[in-house]
């Protein structure tokens, strides 16, 4: 079993900066690729990045590519998504997900976290 907990969601203005957080607990983060999702009110959730176990393999929706980056602490047991130029449209609640496989689908992410409330003012 994994434990994963986000944090750093909040309130931003349009164009601002937020840095997400997942902490794990449990089995060691490391045995996992990681990858965050975000639902927007009436959407479905969608895939945000991904990282692989080492860190060394990334990969990010499109919507986001250039703004937002995904990293991993290993040691930390955490990863993170450090989000720039935040759009009104980037509103959702973010999940950090843990997963056995590198993918970018939802369903085969076996651990999930409670989510974390990101909202954009235009």
């Amino acid at each position: 079993q994994v434990q994963l907990v986000e944090s750093g969601g909040g309130l931003v203005q349009a164009g601002g900066s937020l840095r997400l957080s997942c902490a794990a607990s449990g089995r060691t983060l490391s045995n996992y690729h990681m990858g965050w999702f975000r639902q927007a009110p009436g959407k479905e959730r969608e895939f945000v990045a991904f990282i692989n176990r080492t860190g060394v393999n990334r990969f990010y929706a499109d919507s986001v590519k250039g703004r937002f980056t995904i990293s991993r602490d290993n040691a930390k047991n955490s990863v993170y998504l450090q989000m720039n130029s935040l759009q009104p449209e980037d509103t959702a609640v973010y999940y950090c997900a843990a997963s056995r496989s590198q993918t970018t689908y939802s369903y085969a992410y076996t651990y999930w976290g409670q989510g974390t409330q990101v909202t954009v003012l235009s």
